[in-house]
């Protein structure tokens, strides 16, 4: 691009954001029995709106949009010139320092760059590994001389770079990897080696074509003594010629299956050298004579401090996957309400596919769920950004962001994966076309699931800090204090495991579907069965573990082993009522009365669905009756009903355009081919020469025939 065009195009992208909002004011009169649409939408975009309506302008741009059926030798080119186009724009410059260019606004840059999924996937997650990965390294991990030395070029994409910590041999398990980085004193340089195949560097971004540099993480070793994985910026071509230089080899990933515009690669280190000062050495450094010194004495505490440094890449995915899902969504559900299929009701009009039960049961529970997700998602995004802002930045908050990225980037990517799948299937035929975009955008966010660490290693994280808290109630506790709660617990576990509360549940229900039904969509009756969940299953698996710690290291693994599975599932559960929290926080920002009564819905929606999905749960550990959990379905059927002529102001609120949707089926095609075929048979009925249907002249020569016999 010259710098006309790139002037030319920042300024098509200001009006246009200018013109987005123009249209928002300028909507026509609502129905005050519907939703506010506008100010729902403004909810949504939150406190980066303005950042969020920018990457959105971007990301409708024809240069920005994935072309189908391309090689993966084209799809990388396309991607590379994409990130070029960002560049220009002055896109990818918030994060970093003012001194540099940058805003240092963390949360408008996390939210601008999860917007450009609806481009392209790969165009995004590319963007992510050289700027939220390569770059946020060299500026977390690195000293204010490492930044100015490589911040300016790898900003201006004159340094593309790569993120190599994932090995073929480990890859959630960072602080086992085998890359060693090993001092040498008589040339003051540190050796890079790679010393079997296991510790190839694997599934590296930029590794196969682009990359010019590389952060190593690596074993550092100085003085005979390990001190664990650090950072290094190493080399790894040559920039005119585009090849390894000495020591350096590599391998491309070739075709994936998806995300292809991202040139994944191996890379792999014989004896390399690289000068000392390559140790990015915020966290831990080594003079001339070898001497490792670290601000953090405690070799635990400065891995999980340096690796919780990068933790933007789980809370960019986390956003990146609302966004995907709200894109299907925005798809499926207006489709539905247009698309027709057999004559329920009428015997000369289809039903519109939304109007089934099944189909709303299919749908809006997603829908519900996408909401929770995008509100906890900008909560943690506001956490994120007063961690790294430093407004709020102790080890207590860091400590909080990473166990809250880990909970919601697992749940947010597997909805994700979810909602694709069922809009896909919801949408037939039609569904499955390309063009629609379903299948190619959950083959780009496949991955999600197992990168920037797999959701299940991630949920065993949130389950372990989880039972540090719980440790944490009982720590200085007295015997006396601790046989009350134990009294407590197993009096509480009398009660429902004997089935006496179901009883007096019973009781208070006095049969009557409706009051329990009542009883259920209280905030306060969801808040306490999602609590309790938790609270039971953590204090079970605690208990269970509270010895496991005195044993022999085997021993303990074992115990640990054998409950590893109600651990997961009671980080799954925390994660839940994370996002169930943050939409009833939602609620409460929104001003307009009937947008809050229909969004209270749609919370209720989420929460008794996670009570549904969970049932056997609750009944089994005696916290719902039987007569109760049967409302349970009855009443989300209800929720149903009264959402069903909502939901296309739902989805709109999401604010995305055909240019972000891009799916035929979407663009109201459909409804144009329903009113062409209503129209051609009213006009065959009222012409009189519409074919007579055999069955009733069946009919008729039955009711003859009667006649005739009498």
């Amino acid at each position: 691009m010259t710098e006309t065009a790139n002037t030319e195009l920042l300024d098509q992208l200001e009006a246009a954001v200018e013109a987005a909002k123009e249209t928002e004011k300028n909507r026509p009169e609502r129905d005050p029995e519907h939703i506010h649409i506008a100010a729902l939408s403004e909810l949504l975009l939150g406190r980066w709106a303005e950042a969020r309506r920018m990457a959105r302008v971007a990301a409708a741009h024809p240069d920005a949009h994935k072309v189908e059926g391309l090689t993966h030798h084209e799809q990388r080119e396309r991607t590379f010139h994409t990130l070029k186009m960002m560049v220009d724009l002055k896109a990818v410059h918030r994060a970093f320092p003012k001194r540099l260019g940058g805003q240092e606004d963390h949360g408008a840059n996390v939210a601008g760059f999860a917007e450009l999924v609806t481009a392209d996937p790969s165009v995004q997650i590319k963007a992510g590994v050289q700027w939220g990965l390569f770059g946020a390294a060299v500026m977390h991990l690195g000293s204010q001389e490492h930044q100015d030395k490589w911040l300016p070029g790898i900003m201006s994409l004159e340094i593309p770079g790569c993120f190599a910590m994932t090995e073929t041999g480990h890859g959630s398990d960072v602080a086992s990897i085998g890359t060693t980085a090993t001092y040498d004193l008589d040339t003051d340089e540190f050796v890079i080696h790679t010393p079997f195949r296991a510790a190839w560097k694997d599934y590296i971004g930029n590794a196969a074509v682009d990359g010019l540099a590389a952060v190593v993480f690596a074993q550092l070793i100085t003085h005979g003594v390990n001190h664990g994985v650090h950072a290094f910026y190493v080399p790894l071509r040559d920039p005119l010629t585009k090849e390894f230089l000495e020591g350096i080899g590599g391998e491309d990933d070739g075709i994936k299956g998806g995300l292809n515009g991202i040139d994944n690669g191996r890379l792999h280190f014989n004896q390399v050298r690289i000068p000392r000062t390559n140790l990015l050495n915020r966290y831990g450094d080594v003079d001339a004579e070898g001497n490792y010194t670290s601000p953090i004495s405690s070799p635990g505490r400065r891995f999980f401090t340096m690796i919780g440094t990068l933790v933007q890449g789980r809370v960019s995915l986390d956003g990146a996957a609302v966004a995907a899902s709200k894109l299907a969504l925005q798809i499926a559900i207006p489709y539905a309400a247009q698309r027709r299929q057999f004559n329920a009701t009428s015997d000369i009009e289809e039903e519109v596919l939304l109007d089934y039960q099944r189909h709303q049961r299919r749908l809006l529970p997603l829908l519900a769920t996408t909401y929770a997700a995008s509100f906890a998602h900008e909560e943690l995004l506001e956490k994120f950004d007063g961690v790294f802002s430093g407004e709020h930045d102790t080890d207590e908050d860091r400590e909080d962001l990473e166990t809250l990225a880990a909970a919601l980037k697992s749940l947010s990517t597997w909805h994700a994966l979810d909602t694709l799948q069922e809009c896909r299937e919801a949408c037939g035929g039609a569904g499955f076309l390309i063009e629609n975009r379903f299948t190619s955008l959950r083959a780009d966010l496949d991955i999600y699931a197992t990168f920037e660490g797999d959701n299940t290693i991630l949920l065993q994280l949130v389950a372990k800090r989880l039972l540090t808290d719980y440790a944490k109630e009982f720590r200085n506790l007295d015997f006396g204090v601790l046989a009350r709660y134990a009294a407590g617990q197993a009096t509480d576990l009398a009660l429902n495991k004997s089935g006496l509360r179901q009883v007096a549940q019973f009781v208070a229900d006095t049969g009557f579907v409706q009051r329990s039904a009542q009883a259920l969509k209280e905030t306060e009756t969801q808040r306490a069965l999602l609590t309790d969940r938790v609270q039971s299953m953590v204090g079970e698996v605690g208990g269970a573990l509270k010895d496991a710690a005195k044993l022999p290291r085997s021993e303990g693994a074992k115990i640990f082993n054998q409950h590893q599975n109600e651990l997961v599932e009671a980080a799954r559960a925390q994660a839940e009522l994370l996002q169930w929290e943050a939409f009833t926080r939602g609620l409460e920002r929104i001003e307009d009365a009937k947008t809050r009564e229909i969004m209270t819905w749609l919370r209720d929606l989420f929460g008794l669905g996670l009570i549904e999905k969970h049932l056997a749960w609750y009944l089994m550990n005696g916290r719902l009756s039987m007569q109760r959990a049967r409302t349970v379905g009855e009443y989300i059927n209800r929720l149903l009903s009264r959402l069903r002529p909502h939901a296309l102001d739902l989805v709109e609120a999401f604010g995305y355009t055909q240019d972000h949707l891009r799916a035929p089926i979407s663009s109201g095609a459909e409804q144009e081919r329903q009113d062409e075929a209503a129209d051609y048979y009213r006009r065959l009925r009222a012409s009189g020469d519409a074919p007579v249907d055999e069955k009733i002249v069946l009919m008729r020569q039955k009711q003859e025939a009667k006649r005739n016999s009498r």
